[in-house]
Parts: structure tokens; C-alpha cells; sequence
């Protein structure tokens, strides 16, 4: 699951749940896996997304979840991301 989490930290995709183009806070981060096989992971994910005011600091934080489908190399290593 370490290989699942460092991928979410980092992933592009999860910006598609962002709905005012702010930016994820990696800190509010929280998945869980509610399906798994073999070759992939089915997670739901949460976060903030973060928008910024025009003075540089937050302006405002928004709940944000989705779940994603996984896909699993041989070593247990994301290899693809689709949204569900």
C-alpha cells in the first residue's frame, strides 16, 4: 500500500476532482481501497483543494473526493490511473 499512497501524493489525476482550480493539500490526503485484485485497485479518495486569494494566502479550502481505478505492475507500482 506505501507504493498506492506515494502515487496519490503525486498523481496528476486527482486534479480532475478539483473544482476550482486550486491546488491538492497533500496533508488532508485520505484514500481507502474498497476493491482489490491482483492487477488493480479500485480507491476512494478525499481532499482539500486549495484556493489561493490574490494577496497569496489561503482564501478558502474545498472538500474534494472521487475514486479511482488503479492499475497494478508486477511489483504492486501504479502503471495507469482512471478516474471512475
Amino acid at each position: 500500500m506505501q507504493n498506492i499512497e506515494r502515487y496519490l501524493m503525486s498523481c496528476r489525476e486527482l486534479t480532475a476532482f478539483c473544482s476550482q482550480n486550486g491546488w491538492i493539500d497533500t496533508n488532508s490526503l485520505y484514500y481507502e481501497i474498497i476493491e482489490q485484485n491482483d492487477h488493480h485497485v479500485i480507491a476512494f479518495v478525499q481532499f482539500d483543494e486549495v484556493l489561493m486569494a490574490g494577496s497569496g494566502c489561503d482564501a478558502a479550502r474545498l472538500p474534494c473526493q472521487g475514486r479511482l481505478r488503479l492499475t497494478l505492475d508486477r511489483y504492486g507500482d501504479v502503471s495507469r490511473a482512471e478516474l471512475l
